[in-house]
């Protein structure tokens, strides 16, 4: 992804919809319409502070067939480094912020012959548009989608409202959990199954459908991750010829950034492996946060994601 290519976009409403989420619609600034995208795409939304750039990528839940306008849902993180509170203290119905065009790490499978959707929290957000496609594509699905309590199911009514009979919902407040074993084992052949929420989560659909026989080929998640907080240490970027401090609550990939040294990037999240940097000494510890390479990757210590992997060392070399 490249800085430049950006949109200039105007928010134009913007709701609580929970007491920690935040629904935000954007129109282009220069009008017309937005990019194309299909269901479970996501934008980055470049938010600049007074002292720092924070880019986050958030899903988008607006219908596809509707480009007027788009929307996104920003759940207030409590650990945050910036960019959560950045929407919901200072962004105002009327600002003007920048966004990436659509990318989709997170497809509807065209050939699935059932779409299994489970969501947890602010994981809803993604299948938000996805139902929108799967309205029109005549192919059977479910979702199923738990919350702490009613008061925090985001959207829960209008879902229900457009998806009569096809949302079951689960609270945790009155001990309701979704039956992922049973859920999983009486499915047609063909089915796919797509989960998106807390990491818990994901780990327990992933692992029990791989348990109930379901292939790879069959099961998909969406789990972006924020950049963690960490030690501070120095990178040394060997083409650049330049040596970045990265602070604690600042990434890897944001202080190189800020340095004037671009790096590639589609998630930011640890999801793609676009930003996938090659380590050329490393006198310390990678600390990978990512979800892209494979442990025999990590453990070989000559890769690392800097969208939200760090490294606890007196040195680390980057081939950029």
């Amino acid at each position: 992804m490249n800085h430049a290519d950006t949109i200039v976009v105007r928010v134009v409403a913007i709701e609580q919809v929970t007491p920690q989420i935040k629904h935000f619609t954007l129109a282009p600034a220069a009008g017309g319409n937005f990019p194309a995208f299909s269901g479970g795409s996501h934008i980055i939304v470049v938010m600049r502070g007074v002292n720092r750039i924070h880019r986050n990528p958030y899903s988008l839940m607006s219908s596809p067939g509707q480009l007027e306008t788009y929307e996104v849902s920003v759940r207030r993180m409590e650990q945050s480094r910036g960019g959560s509170h950045f929407m919901h203290d200072q962004v105002q119905v009327g600002n003007e912020l920048e966004i990436a065009h659509p990318v989709n790490l997170f497809p509807l499978d065209k050939i699935a012959r059932k779409h299994l959707l489970i969501a947890g929290g602010i994981g809803i957000t993604p299948f938000m548009a996805q139902l929108a496609d799967l309205r029109t594509a005549g192919v059977p699905y479910e979702l199923h989608y738990a919350t702490r309590s009613p008061e925090h199911c985001a959207f829960g009514g209008l879902l229900s409202e457009r998806e009569p009979g096809r949302v079951q919902k689960y609270y945790d407040c009155t001990g309701e959990l979704i039956d992922f074993e049973g859920l999983l084992s009486n499915q047609p052949l063909g089915t796919h199954v797509y989960v998106c929420g807390p990491a818990p989560m994901i780990e327990k659909v992933v692992a029990t459908a791989r348990e109930r026989g379901w292939p790879d080929s069959h099961i998909h998640w969406e789990q972006f991750s924020a950049p963690p907080v960490g030690d501070a240490f120095d990178v040394y970027l060997a083409r650049s010829s330049l040596k970045v401090h990265v602070v604690p609550d600042q990434s890897l990939l944001e202080s190189i950034e800020a340095a004037g040294v671009e790096v590639p990037y589609l998630c930011r999240g640890g999801v793609c492996g676009f930003c996938r940097t090659k380590v050329v000494e490393v006198d310390g510890t990678l600390v990978h946060n990512d979800h892209f390479l494979s442990d025999e990757e990590k453990a070989s210590g000559k890769t690392i994601m800097p969208c939200v992997s760090r490294a606890r060392c007196s040195k680390l070399v980057l081939d950029l």
